[in-house]
């Protein structure tokens, strides 16, 4: 299994691994206090189970070499897996929003409990999830996998809601504010569907075939065109799908060449994309340059 592969699988691991470790304390601290703020970080890390099951398999499947029937690859799998990611998020979102509106607008408060329980559990949850999030990062640094990009980005983002849930219980207990419990879940709530909206977008451009970032598409145009041997280019087009990114270039060189040297030129260009962008997939045309009249 390449190297990028293997690193992928491991935050895929580690991912599925930190969300069952975040249920269960979760679960717990829920039971003891009775926080609605907990109760969202909660239902996050439980869909954040979910996804990071999908999102493994989604990495295993896009890892697979290219077949008879896939000509380029699996990696599309990665961005299905995002776009699933983004909807179960809304979802959660939405179902949390309800609740704490529903006890914003209650008339009796709905007390607290054990909240010093409940501050050690969230403390834990922050220190796994930091831990995983670094990784996670180290390795799509590394790799530039969307699936894990985004699995990031969720875990990132519970680290706000995790110390809001610690505040509101903090003054419940020291002050009685139980109402600032449903207002931070709602804030949290409110966080969630903005990063799930973003992530969404992402999976469906790359699904839709859009092109790549335009500072990625300049990089491109400029190594070409300083490409030693190269009189001009035409036809760029980029997409992406899951974590490749995928090219293809028409060259014009001099029509009056050896095949060796045209494809030389083609190779040295197209090493030189592979530096700035590992794991490109890159076909190149070649096309007789126009001549000048003399």
């Amino acid at each position: 299994m390449p190297t990028a592969a293997r690193l992928n699988l491991s935050a895929g691991i580690a991912s599925v691994i930190t969300a069952l470790a975040l249920v269960a304390i979760k679960l717990w601290a829920l039971g003891a206090t009775q926080s609605l703020s907990v109760a969202a970080s909660l239902a996050d890390s439980a869909l954040d189970l979910m996804m990071s099951l999908g999102a493994l398999a989604a990495i295993l499947y896009a890892a697979r070499p290219p077949d008879e029937d896939h000509a380029f690859g699996h990696s599309s799998a990665e961005d299905l897996a995002a776009l699933g990611q983004a909807v179960f998020i809304l979802a959660s979102a939405g179902v949390i929003a309800f609740a704490a509106i529903g006890r914003l607008i209650a008339p009796v408060p709905v007390s607290l409990s054990s909240e010093t329980r409940g501050i050690v559990a969230m403390v834990v949850s922050i220190v796994l999830t930091l831990a995983l999030v670094l990784w996670q990062r180290r390795v799509a640094a590394r790799t530039g996998n969307r699936v894990v990009k985004a699995d990031s980005l969720h875990y990132l983002g519970d680290l706000l809601p995790n110390i809001g849930a610690i505040l509101a219980l903090w003054a419940s207990a020291q002050f009685g504010f139980v109402r600032l419990d449903a207002a931070i879940a709602l804030a949290a709530a409110a966080m969630l569907a903005v990063g799930a909206l973003g992530i969404g977008k992402g999976a469906w451009d790359a699904l839709m075939d859009r092109a790549a970032d335009p500072h990625v598409i300049a990089r491109i145009e400029t190594l070409a065109r300083t490409q030693p041997g190269v009189h001009g280019f035409h036809d760029l087009k980029t997409r992406r799908a899951g974590s490749r990114l995928f090219v293809n270039l028409h060259l014009e060189l001099d029509g009056d060449q050896s095949l060796n040297a045209a494809h030389s030129i083609g190779a040295a260009l197209k090493h030189a994309i592979l530096a700035e962008f590992p794991g490109t997939d890159i076909i190149i045309h070649f096309d007789p340059a126009r001549k000048t009249a003399p």
